[in-house]
């Protein structure tokens, strides 16, 4: 079965490079020429653990191959559109389509009667654009009849940025959105290489696999942000955070994921997907206050870390040096979107502050964002370090886990660290002479 993938951004990039490895012919399709030229020659524009390695083997071997000619797709049976589905400008958090309805018109033209094709959703689209992709395609081509020279589905992605190869190879479950048989045989056909795995195949309507994705990514930032407003529970009680979410997690009604306090959520996905779900809540007329606050709590949160830090460091903030140690929304990966450092840092230099930063996954495009305008980048984690007044930990990163405090408690100026993932034992940095600071404890 030959299939196209239509987009060669994170999703779709990872999309075509699985269903290569499990032995389809995958054409990965981009309108971006320099983009294509690049992943030719093994060359990918993300970061992503394990990606390189696929891309190179399958294109190597011909399963894989990229195409800036949307034309391309015509020998596919199988069309995925991954294209980006942005917030639009509007402001109110909804979901930009443009992309997605820019390639349904471009396809409209290419699809021809007796080659039915099945034209699958993998971008993160609101509920009912299913339908609304229906409307397009009959829109464009009143000659086409659904259902026999052509077949929609929503096949929602659920990929962890870091471990997007193992989630798609090892999935918790697969969603598929249809309205017909033929679509249930072919995607059934596309993942028969998970039956090994037993990974379940859950078959709805378009509707539901386009709620689906939004209900998941909601919910698991409101997991985030009940335990961060635990968290501020636990500090004014005497609390600690990190039992709290301990006991609760070992209720498997509950599980222990997204129980880790921090400075609230960022990525790609959870900020963006919790607007335009509770977008969807107001379009439809239907009242919702809990994602709403998960919304704005999620917001206050990242202005609370820059409060605690002044704390920390009181008045004299002013021409304090910060080292900052990571400032991807989390760590194996250099995706910066939405992640907490784009509001903490710039309120920390507007206080006077001077933001010595370090992340494994720095790229030059880091400092060109007017957020990190003022930061000093420093390629050596101690080269950060050395001089500052408080080493402030954003990303967890392994690499941080492992630091030498006895080094690190000899070139800091002032033997502070405020730690707002947790990843070290308070008692365990005190004695190294250092003031230990976490989130959800005293």
């Amino acid at each position: 079965m030959k299939i196209a993938v239509i987009g060669a951004g994170y999703v779709g990039l990872v999309t075509a490079a699985c269903f290569s490895e499990f032995g389809f012919q995958v054409k990965c399709i981009d309108r971006d020429k320099g983009k294509i030229k690049s992943l030719k020659k093994n060359i990918i524009p993300i970061y992503e653990p394990g990606l390189i390695d696929l891309v190179k083997k399958n294109n190597d071997s011909n399963y894989l191959s990229f195409s800036a000619n949307i034309s391309d797709v015509t020998d596919a049976k199988v069309i995925f559109i991954a294209v980006g589905t942005p917030t639009a400008r509007r402001g109110n958090g909804e979901a930009d389509l443009k992309y997605v309805y820019k390639v349904c018109k471009e396809l409209s033209v290419l699809l021809k009667k007796g080659k039915p094709k099945l034209i699958i959703t993998k971008s993160t689209v609101p509920v009912g654009t299913g339908k609304k992709i229906k409307e397009k395609f009959e829109q464009y081509r009143n000659d086409l009849i659904f259902n026999k020279d052509y077949y929609i589905a929503s096949n929602p992605e659920f990929l962890r940025e870091g471990s997007a190869i193992e989630d798609f190879m090892r999935p918790n479950r697969v969603i598929c959105g249809v309205s017909n048989e033929t679509s249930i045989e072919i995607l059934r056909e596309l993942y028969r290489p998970l039956n090994l795995r037993e990974t379940p195949l859950v078959f709805t309507d378009l509707e539901s696999a386009e709620l689906i994705k939004y209900a998941s990514n909601a919910f698991l930032a409101m997991k985030i942000s009940f335990i961060n407003e635990m968290a501020d529970l636990c500090e004014k009680t005497g609390g600690n955070v990190q039992m709290v979410a301990k006991g609760m997690g070992l209720d498997n009604r509950i599980g222990s994921k997204f129980l880790h306090p921090g400075p609230g959520f960022g990525g790609s996905c959870f900020p963006k997907d919790t607007r335009a779900l509770y977008n969807s809540f107001k379009k439809f007329k239907v009242k919702n206050s809990l994602v709403k606050s998960t919304i704005e709590f999620n917001e206050r949160r990242k202005l609370q870390m820059v409060s605690k830090i002044k704390k920390i460091l009181g008045k004299n903030i002013k021409i304090k040096r910060i080292a900052f140690l990571g400032v991807t929304f989390k760590p194996n990966t250099d995706d910066l979107r939405e992640s907490p450092s784009l509001v903490i840092i710039p309120e920390l230099i507007k206080l006077g502050a001077i933001v010595h930063a370090h992340d494994p996954a720095y790229t030059k495009s880091f400092p060109k964002l007017k957020e990190f305008k003022k930061v000093k980048w420093f390629k050596n984690v101690f080269g950060a370090i050395k001089t500052s007044d408080l080493l402030l930990i954003h990303t967890e990163w392994n690499e941080y886990r492992g630091l030498d405090m006895n080094k690190v408690k000899k070139v800091l100026r002032q033997p502070i660290i405020f730690d707002l993932r947790n990843i070290f034992n308070k008692n365990d940095i005190q004695k190294f002479g250092l003031k230990y600071y976490g989130i959800g404890f005293k």
